[in-house]
């Protein structure tokens, strides 16, 4: 029986169910798990958090209160606990991205921590991953690209924690975006979060090697999708969405794709937005054998791929949650001056805000100066999209999300 105590009525025993309060503010990554260490019950009373909810039925219960009286009527049944996180209102860029890089570099360390405890071959119980879905699909509720862009920042040393950090996030803003409910869309992010579980027991040399893989190489990586659903079965708790894009998020509408070279409607809606999202967190991101492309970039490649790798009508609705000019992009103005993406417009993909920097007329850096493209006051327009790989510049993050929010983040500003 799920009941909600003050922190100070916890003990040893019990069993700790769900915290109230902010997930950035618990001294855990994950909940419902029997307090049995003293250090872990002082962490949680000197944590600040008021509240939690305990599991009766799974460990010790609260000492029985004394009989009611006229004078001391008996409270009212508390409410089942909800996922805070999702109860949001909508925020600006700037005030999103400092509270998006704490979640992140908290989500990271959580990640990791899931990661080592299957490699150590303990069970993975999907459900205590819960709390930190929510707190991304929070981020993500309130303003979608500083959760989503922040995420895509990686190194080479935290690659496959921030993949399935960026992963999760994509698809709850692709949820939102096809119009699935709240319980259907913190299942997309869910099984973002989890789709890579696989290769938590892949070869480290396979996994991390700084080149191409050689066929057998890539035989060996092939296998991560079906080792990671049997690693999420034998856990028990993981939900079938997060258990079918685990195994299919590499499958490919033509049938080219593996394990099973399903095809078309063969695949299912959630392993079709996992594919999606999946290559385009990979092809964002820096690898020790390559520098991921640019946003903008990345989009119009994957548009010359759908139909063949992708379902038309998701790839249609993740280019409108992005934009088609993706927060981080380097764009070239009518001006003739290099900007950066800022901030998208829901009203207009193609006029989003942007940071100019850089004048090609005279080849040299400008003061930065934000421009809003769907103001009427602004005559500027994007001219086009352009490839940082020409231009090399190595403060294009910075200029979008701040110095403090990358510290924060723990990228290198």
């Amino acid at each position: 029986m799920l009941k909600k105590i003050p922190i100070q009525q916890l003990r040893l025993g019990m069993h700790l169910h769900a915290l109230e309060g902010s997930w950035l503010d618990h001294p855990f990554w994950k909940t419902k798990f029997v307090l049995r260490e003293q250090g872990d019950l002082d962490k949680l009373i000197a944590s600040g958090v008021q509240a939690c909810w305990i599991d009766s039925s799974k460990g010790r219960d609260v000492e029985p209160e004394p009989a009611p009286t006229s004078a001391n009527p008996a409270p009212a049944p508390a409410a089942k606990p909800v996922a805070p996180a999702l109860l949001t209102q909508a925020t600006g860029m700037s005030q999103e991205v400092k509270r998006a890089a704490l979640v992140v570099a908290k989500s990271k360390a959580a990640v990791a921590a899931l990661f080592n405890d299957a490699r150590l071959g303990n069970a993975v119980d999907a459900e205590r991953c819960l709390p930190l879905v929510d707190e991304i699909a929070g981020s993500v509720y309130r303003n979608p690209s500083a959760m989503i862009s922040l995420a895509r920042l990686k190194t080479h040393d935290d690659y496959s924690y921030m993949h399935s950090v960026a992963v999760c996030a994509l698809m709850v803003s692709l949820a939102r975006q096809l119009g699935m409910d709240d319980a259907a869309t913190r299942d997309a992010g869910l099984a973002g979060l989890l789709h890579d579980m696989g290769k938590a027991v892949m070869p480290t040399e396979v996994l991390n090697k700084p080149g191409k893989l050689t066929d057998a190489e890539f035989r060996v990586m092939k296998a991560h999708p079906l080792r990671g659903y049997e690693m999420l079965r034998e856990g028990g708790s993981a939900t079938e969405g997060a258990l079918d894009v685990c195994l299919h998020h590499h499958e490919k509408i033509d049938g080219s794709g593996y394990p099973h070279g399903l095809r078309g409607e063969q695949i299912s809606m959630l392993a079709k937005m996992g594919a999606v999202c999946d290559v385009y967190d990979a092809i964002t991101s820096n690898r020790p054998y390559k520098n991921g492309w640019d946003p903008a970039e990345s989009i119009r490649k994957m548009a010359e791929w759908r139909g063949g790798h992708f379902d038309d009508t998701v790839f249609q609705a993740f280019v409108r949650s992005l934009g088609i000019y993706p927060v981080g992009s380097l764009v070239r103005m009518q001006s003739g001056r290099l900007a950066v993406v800022c901030e998208q417009n829901p009203q207009s993909l193609v006029s989003p805000k942007v940071k100019v920097f850089f004048s090609t007329r005279s080849q040299l850096h400008i003061t930065p100066e934000l421009l809003d493209l769907s103001s009427s006051a602004c005559s500027d327009r994007i001219a086009a999209r352009e490839s940082n790989a020409q231009w090399k510049f190595t403060h294009l993050d910075e200029l979008w999300a701040g110095p403090e929010s990358l510290k924060l983040h723990g990228a290198t500003a």
